[in-house]
This record gives structure tokens, sequence and C-alpha cells, in this order.
């Protein structure tokens, strides 16, 4: 009998170089054995080198998407990402009430890697207060974690830890991201279940990092249907990412930040056993 094949849904915002967004994230599902489905709440004029625009949709249309999906689609698990408005947001949540979806893993998206800003200070209390709340797990990196609590940014991994605690009395498990900190490894914190595990992984020398947030959090949602544990899933998906980064120079994409290597465990072995192409004419 063949494996079940879990089908994994993003709601999130497009990226035209391919490396960030719903782009990112289907990437990651199909390279960790799993289906992506998609619903888009923003199109994006980006490029490697940053954010140009953002064409949000309203709240009725990502609605609309994400419920007309699951009248028909089974999904077995939520990724969660650029949002872009407290109606959208709002909306997101509403539906996710409406259907009991799970597991649901929540990046919460508010500012890019080049420093544009994209979710309205607004519209962070939205997602503070009505989908943190239905997340199982949410991603922060520090930034966006300092923001949620409305706190200074983490300076320590002792600070980490008090604000990975806080964060956890608003949602139901959280991975705080320290890859903000010092050090030649980046540390970040899991707390599910009342308990925090610490997991490192080696910093990577490379200038291609664009899409990490997003390439993570979607490995997450993939893994999750397939492992025993939340602390399983993310140890894997960290390590399926430290791949990503080590292959992203084998890439060439862009003048700036270029993207991470999503198919760097399958690329490889479908270039040693495929022939060259030939013409004929």
């Amino acid at each position: 009998m063949a494996p079940y094949v879990p089908t994994v849904l993003t709601i999130a915002g497009t990226d035209p170089s391919g490396g960030a967004g719903i782009s990112a994230d289907l990437k990651t599902f199909s390279a960790l054995g799993a289906f992506g489905t998609v619903v888009v709440t923003a199109v994006v004029t980006q490029n490697t080198r940053g954010v140009a625009a953002i064409h949000q949709l309203d709240g009725a249309t990502v609605a609309g998407q994400l419920r007309n999906l699951l009248d028909d689609v089974h999904v077995d698990a939520v990724k969660i990402g650029m949002l872009g408005t407290a109606e959208v947001t709002r909306a997101v949540a509403e539906v996710l009430r409406e259907r009991q979806l799970g597991p649901v893993v929540l990046d919460p998206v508010m500012v890019a890697t080049s420093g544009h800003r994209l979710l309205p200070a607004e519209a962070v209390a939205a997602l503070r207060d009505e989908l943190v709340p239905l997340a199982d797990l949410i991603t922060p990196n520090m930034p966006e974690a300092a923001d949620l609590l409305g706190v200074p940014e983490a300076t320590s991994v002792c600070d980490m830890d008090r604000q990975v605690r806080a964060l956890a009395e608003l949602t139901h498990g959280v991975l705080l991201k320290g890859g903000h900190l010092d050090g030649p490894d980046s540390t970040d914190l899991l707390l599910v279940d009342g308990r925090i595990t610490e997991l490192d992984a080696p910093r990577v020398a490379t200038r291609n990092t664009h899409g990490t947030g997003c390439t993570l959090s979607s490995a997450i949602a993939a893994l999750r249907p397939q492992r025993d544990s939340w602390v399983d899933a993310v140890r894997e998906a960290k390590t399926y990412l430290t791949g990503a980064l080590r292959a992203a120079d084998d890439l060439s994409i862009g003048h700036g930040n270029g993207p991470v290597h999503h198919f760097w465990n399958a690329w490889g072995k479908l270039h040693e056993v495929s022939p060259p192409l030939r013409s004929h004419e």
C-alpha cells in the first residue's frame, strides 16, 4: 500500500522571485512529501532586492477562497504566513473557528528581511488577539516576538526563555527563533505541552537567506502530520532548512539576497540519473 500523502494548506502572499510566500511554501511541501494547496492573501511586487508594492486582497475574498477549498478538500495541516491587514486576519480567524482545522502553524509575518513592514501596526492587535490563540504553533523571530508582547527585543537566550513563556500564555505552542543573536550556532526555543526544548543549528555562511522563515514554518506544517510529535517535526524541519541554506549558493537567482534551495535533497539525485536531453530535427 502506498504511503499516505498529507494535504497541507498555505494561506499567504505571493513572491514573484520564488523564494518566499506561497512559492516557498509549495516547494517545501513538495520536497517533504506533502501535497500543497493555496489561499492567496496578497499579490506582492517583489524581487530578491526587496518589496516594491503590495496589492492586498480583502477579507471576503480571502475567506471565500478558504471556505470554497474546504468545502471540497480535506486539509491535514495549515501554514499561515503573510495576512497583511486586520480585516484579512479576522476573516481567516473566523473560518478557522468555523471549521476546527488543525494542526495550524502560524508564522506571524510582520517585517521582510529587507526591512519592509508587511503587517501594519494596527493589525498586530488583531493577529495577537484573534489568530494567535487559534494556532497550534506560532513561529516568531525575536523582533516579531517583541512586537507581539510589546516589549524590547530579546538579546540573550535568557531573554528568549522569558519571552517564549510569555507567548505561551497567548497560544498553544511556540517556536521562538533565535537567528538574530550572535554566535556560531542559531538557538531556537520550542515550548509545547509546558516543556521547553532547546534546538541548536550551525549558522550557514551565505547571503542567500530569502524565505527562511516561510520555509521553516511550512516544513513544520508539512511534517507534523507525518511525525509523532511537534519536537520531531520541528527538529526535522530545522535539518531540512539547514540543508537548503547550505545549498543556496548552488543557485543563482537575482542580484540581492537569493532564495534557499528548497530541492537540495532531490535535485542532485535527479541530475545524477537523468540523461541529457537530445533534440530531434
